[in-house]
C-alpha cells in the first residue's frame, strides 16, 4: 500500500507559532487538545437522535463522535493515511452542534437567517479557533492547519465564499480552500455516514420503530440478515439484531476499503500533495454501494427520523431553542456575566450571533432546565 499519508514534519504548523512537543506529533496534540475540551464533553448530553434523557443505551452526539473516530482510524491505517490527523478531524466534526441535534441546529439557522446562519460544521470551526479559552497565550485550540484544514472541508471544497470562516481564520493564505480535502479529512467524513447509517438501524431496532423482518430485505442488510439467520439459528432476537447491524457495518467497511484502493492506485505521484488535485472523490463507495446507501437512508428517514415520538419531541426541542433565543434577545441582562461581557467587547458580530453561540453550547438538558426556570413551559 502507497504511503498517502500527511506527516507531521509536512504540517504547515498551527495559527500561532508554538515550540513541538518532545513525546507527541503535532497531530497526537490536536486530538488530545479535542479531547480535553470542554466542548467535546459536552457532547456526552447533547442528542444524536433520541434526546439524551430517553434511555442510557441510545447513541449520544459523544459515543457517535467515537465511533466516528474509530472507524477513521481503520480505514487510515489500512488505505496508508494518516490516522492521528484522521482520528483528529473525526474528533472535531460534530464539536459544533447544538442541543437537540439537528432540530436544534434547524432552529438556530431559521432565527440566525438573516444574520449568516447556523451551520453546525461553521460552529465546530469556530469553537476550536475562538470559543475555547483554555490557552493564555491564542484564543481557540491553535490546531494544526492540516486538522483546521480538514474541519472545513470534510464534505468536500468550498467552491462558495463564506463570509463567517474569514472571521474564524487568521491567515486564510495557509488553506487551500477550493481544493480537494485530504485524504484524512475524505475519511473521517465517510466514517461519519458508516456510523450513523449502521447505530442509527440499530438504535431504531432497540426502540421499536421497526424489527429485523421490516429491514430484512434491504440492499447490504439482506446479506448480512441471510449470513446470520443460517450461522446462528438458536441465537435470541437481541444478539440477532446485534449481529445483523455489526456485518453490515462490516460490509461498508470493507467495501469502501476495496473501492478506495482502485480509486488511489490511480493517483499517478503517490503523495497527498497529488490527491489535493484530483476530481475524482478518492475515499468512497462504489456507485452501487452509494445507490444502496440511498435507500437506506430513505428508510432511515420514513421510519425513525419521521416517525411520530421523534417528531413530538422535536416539536418541543424547537420551542425550547426559539423561546431562549427570544428570551435573550430581548434582555440580554439575563445571559450570564461573560456573555453580557462578549456582547459588549465584540464588534464583528452582532448580539444575536453571540446569543446563538451561547445556546449552541448548551447541552440538552441544560436547555431544557434553564427553559424550564425561565419559561415554565416545558
Amino acid at each position: 500500500m502507497n504511503n498517502f499519508a500527511i506527516l507531521p514534519n509536512q504540517s504547515k504548523g498551527r495559527e500561532y507559532p508554538e515550540e513541538p512537543s518532545n513525546y507527541r506529533s503535532d497531530f497526537q496534540r490536536d486530538r488530545d487538545r479535542i479531547l480535553h475540551c470542554g466542548s467535546f464533553r459536552k457532547l456526552q448530553f447533547k442528542t444524536q437522535v433520541f434526546l439524551e434523557s430517553k434511555g442510557d443505551y441510545y447513541r449520544t452526539r459523544l459515543t457517535h463522535t467515537l465511533e466516528v473516530a474509530q472507524i477513521a482510524r481503520t480505514l487510515s491505517t489500512v488505505l496508508g493515511a494518516n490516522s492521528e490527523l484522521a482520528e483528529a478531524i473525526a474528533l472535531a466534526h460534530d464539536l459544533g452542534h447544538p442541543p437537540f441535534g439537528h432540530t436544534g441546529e434547524e432552529q438556530l439557522q431559521s432565527l440566525l437567517l438573516d444574520d449568516g446562519g447556523f451551520d453546525h460544521n461553521l460552529q465546530s470551526l469556530k469553537i476550536v479557533t475562538k470559543l475555547e479559552e483554555m490557552y493564555a497565550s491564542h484564543p481557540g485550540l491553535n490546531l494544526t492547519i492540516e486538522t483546521l484544514d480538514g474541519i472545513i472541508k470534510h464534505n468536500g471544497p468550498l467552491t462558495k465564499k463564506n463570509d463567517q470562516i474569514f472571521k474564524y481564520i487568521k491567515d486564510l493564505k495557509n488553506f487551500e480552500l477550493t481544493k480537494s480535502p485530504s485524504i484524512e479529512a475524505q475519511i473521517a467524513a465517510i466514517s461519519d455516514d458508516i456510523a450513523y447509517n449502521s447505530h442509527d438501524l440499530g438504535d431504531g431496532l432497540r426502540a421499536g420503530f421497526f424489527n429485523l423482518s421490516d429491514i430484512k430485505s434491504l440492499p447490504i442488510i439482506d446479506e448480512a440478515y441471510e449470513f446470520i439467520d443460517k450461522k446462528y439459528k438458536a441465537v435470541n432476537y437481541k444478539t440477532k439484531c446485534h449481529e445483523v447491524i455489526r456485518h453490515f457495518l462490516n460490509k461498508l467497511v470493507t467495501g469502501l476499503i476495496e473501492e478506495s484502493s482502485k480509486r488511489l492506485k490511480l493517483v499517478q505521484a503517490k503523495n497527498f500533495y497529488n490527491c489535493k488535485n484530483q476530481e475524482l472523490k478518492l475515499i468512497d463507495f462504489s456507485k452501487k454501494t452509494n445507490d444502496e446507501m440511498k435507500i437506506i437512508s430513505k428508510f432511515l428517514f420514513d421510519n425513525m427520523y419521521r416517525n411520530k415520538v421523534v417528531l413530538f419531541e422535536k416539536e418541543k426541542c424547537s420551542l425550547v431553542v426559539k423561546e431562549l433565543f427570544d428570551i435573550f434577545n430581548d434582555d440580554p441582562n439575563l445571559l450570564p456575566k461573560e456573555w453580557q461581557e462578549k456582547i459588549d467587547s465584540e464588534v464583528l458580530e452582532n448580539p444575536k450571533r453571540i446569543i446563538g453561540d451561547y445556546i449552541s453550547g448548551m447541552t440538552d438538558r441544560f436547555a431544557i432546565n434553564l427553559h424550564k426556570q425561565l419559561v415554565k413551559k416545558f
